[in-house]
Order: C-alpha cells, then structure tokens, then sequence
C-alpha cells in the first residue's frame, strides 16, 4: 500500500434485531435535552417514533421535535434546525430515518453554534470546524450513505442549485449508531435499490483509483459481491433478514473510511450526481446510476488494468483468449445488467433532466483529481448527454 496515513472511527455501532435497547443506555451520556430530527410520517406508520420516544421518555429526556427532513437537506432545513437546537441549548441531536436525516443532523451540529453562515462556511468555503459541535446519535430507517459512521454531510441549496457534501473530521462523527435490520423492511423498492446502488457506487469510487496493490481493493471487491448476492435476494423477497442484514453491514463499511485508506480516491460520479440533484431533487442513488455507465466506459482507457481486474474478481469474466479491452468491456456490461435487474433507473431523462440543463449541472460539478482522468467541463457534458 502507498502513501501514509491514521486511522480512526470513533463511531460505537450496535447492530441486529435488539440493537434498539441500547438507546437509553447511551442517552444517560448526555444532558436532558434532545432534538429529535427525523424525515415525515414514515417513522409514525412503522411504529419506530413510538419506539424511540418511550426510551427517551424512560431517560427522562425533554425532547424537541424536529421533523421534515427532506431527502436531499436543504439550507433552509438546515438553519431551521440550527434555530431549534440554539434556542433550546440541546444536548444531543438523535437523528431516526435514512442518511439525509442523518447528514442533516451532523450539519445542524457544526452549524447551530457557528457565527457565520454554515453554508458559505463548511459548503462553499470548506473550512472546518472552529465552534462548539453538539454530539449527534443515529437510529438507522434506511441503508446507502454509510453516514451513521463517517463525518460527511451533503446539503443542497435550491435557489443556487448547488448540492455539494463536506466530510468533517472524526469529531462530527456520530457518538452511536444504532443498526437494525428489521427498520429497513418497510422501505419501498425504488428506495432500497437506490439506497443499494449508493452502497456500490461508494465502493466504486475507491476501488478505481491507484495503482498498487492494495489491501483495500481486496476488501472492497469482497464488498462488492456480497453486496451484489444479497442485492438479488432482497429484490425477490425484501423481508428477507439475511440479505437486508449484510446490505446493511456492507453500506457502513463502504464509507466509514477504512477501506478508502492508501487510496486517491475518484468521487467524480457522486460529483456529477450531486449537481444533477441539485437540479432535480431525484433520489440520490438513481442520480448516481443514471450517468455511471458513461461515466466507467469513458474512464476505462485511462484505468484498464484496474477494469480488468474488475471484471475478473467481481463479476467472473472468463479471460481466456480475450484482449485486456473485451475483458474491461465485459465486466462494466456484467455491472449495467446488474443494474437493470435490480430496477435501477438508467438514464437522465427519467429524473427530469433537459437538454437546456446540462450546460448548468457540468458547471455546478465539482472536479475531483483522484481518479483515473481530470475531466474538463466538455468532457462533463459529454458524459452527461451519454446519459439522457
């Protein structure tokens, strides 16, 4: 492995059917006041909200309600939440839902003690944190961003049309995440399978970068494959524990910074998907399936040896008699049937992309220089039409 590097995740983790019980005794590490942050009614329905507040109530905690989380946080959300928590002096944030809840929490954490405007700050500016952080707990409802155990945060601002994501430091981490299975039952399908194509594309966006041999990408195509196994079996039957247990356990590994140490790293999907989000507000996941496969089949050139590899270890291509481009060329067509089996949405145009926005989504994307190719704008856009 090349370079140098530390390694910590403070994040305590408490995992399968029980793991809520665990709640009330990290609540006893914290002050009397608690903001609940959490999505719509969805937590109401399954009966988790019930579940959640008789524990607080059991701590003896006052809670204050924050609901409405959005699934791509806008600014807006956000100094909303910075109001409560502020005025309210709390003591913890205890985000329930998926990863926007819990990105937003982590946001409201570092924002609502800032003196200047978090967004320009932490989104725009990029700085990092010089303020009073308040500690932030996850109940996990739904599996993809990997955010119940990492300092990152995406937020979007509608009226610049810029989504853009911060990855703090280990003291934003959350202090616990409780993971249970069971919560990720009633999830719909389109938000499963956007939420597993995440879990892949973050294991992706590591794995094609480098060129050493690296312990990393030995995990990550373990990943990959366990992912892509337990991935058909909850299509078929989502109730199934097993396969939504090991999806769930795959999407904390994905990005909680191990496997990413000793690599560059790309990011430039999740770059070009953020800026199609900020301009549709589509599901973060299908954003990220529409324009991968463009995105792959223009990289692979400048990464061969590494989409060979690809095609051998995750998806069994047979070599034999086959030039290192056909090998290449055959894994990323194992990936794209993958994709549509699963019911991953495929294309722009089913997100509301138009042609009259591609112009702004390649000027709103960030370009990252970790991968196997520095894109220019006109290589942007050229991947985006590739897309629609």
């Amino acid at each position: 492995m090349l370079g140098n590097f530390q390694y910590c995740n403070p994040t305590k983790l408490y995992f399968g059917e029980q793991s809520l019980t665990f709640l009330k005794e990290e609540l006893q590490k914290y002050g009397p006041k608690v903001q609940l942050s959490y999505g719509r009614d969805s937590i109401k329905k399954n009966g988790i909200y019930d579940q959640v507040m008789e524990l607080l109530k059991e701590a003896g905690k006052t809670v204050f309600e924050d609901p409405g989380v959005m699934p791509n946080p806008t600014v807006e959300k956000l100094y909303e939440g910075c109001k409560i928590a502020r005025e309210n002096e709390v003591d913890l944030i205890l985000a329930v839902g998926g990863g926007s809840v819990c990105d937003y929490a982590k946001a409201v954490s570092v924002s609502a003690y800032c003196e200047e405007d978090p967004w320009e700050k932490y989104y725009e500016r990029m700085e990092e944190v010089d303020n009073r952080i308040i500690p932030v707990g996850c109940v996990l409802t739904m599996v993809g961003t990997g955010s119940e155990m990492n300092g990152g945060s995406v937020i979007t601002n509608p009226e610049r049309k810029r989504k853009i994501g911060h990855v703090f430091g280990e003291n934003v981490f959350p202090k616990f995440s409780i993971l249970n299975p069971v919560f990720t039952y009633t999830l719909p399908k389109y938000q499963m399978v956007a939420g597993i194509y995440d879990i892949f594309n973050h294991i992706t966006e590591q794995y094609f970068s480098g060129e050493d041999d690296n312990t990393s990408d030995y995990v990550m195509e373990g990943l990959m494959k366990s992912l892509i196994h337990s991935s058909r079996i909850a299509v078929a039957d989502p109730m199934d524990y097993e396969a939504r247990s090991n999806i769930m356990w795959t999407a904390t590994w994905a990005l909680n910074t191990m496997v990413e140490q000793g690599k560059t790293t790309d990011w430039m999907v999740h770059m070009i998907g953020q800026s199609v989000g900020a301009y549709t507000d589509a599901t973060h996941g299908m954003t990220l399936a529409a324009v991968s496969m463009a995105y792959y089949r223009y990289i692979c050139p400048y990464g061969l040896q590494k989409f060979v590899r690809f095609a051998e270890n995750v998806w069994g291509v047979q070599t034999e008699g086959k030039s290192k481009e056909q090998i290449a060329k055959e894994g990323l067509a194992s990936m794209e049937n993958w994709m549509r089996e699963i019911g991953l949405v495929m294309n722009l145009r089913e997100l509301g992309v138009t042609e009259e926005m591609i112009e702004g989504i390649a000027e709103g994307t960030f370009v990252m220089d970790g991968g196997y190719k520095i894109l220019s704008h006109e290589e942007i856009v050229d991947i985006l039409r590739k897309s629609m």
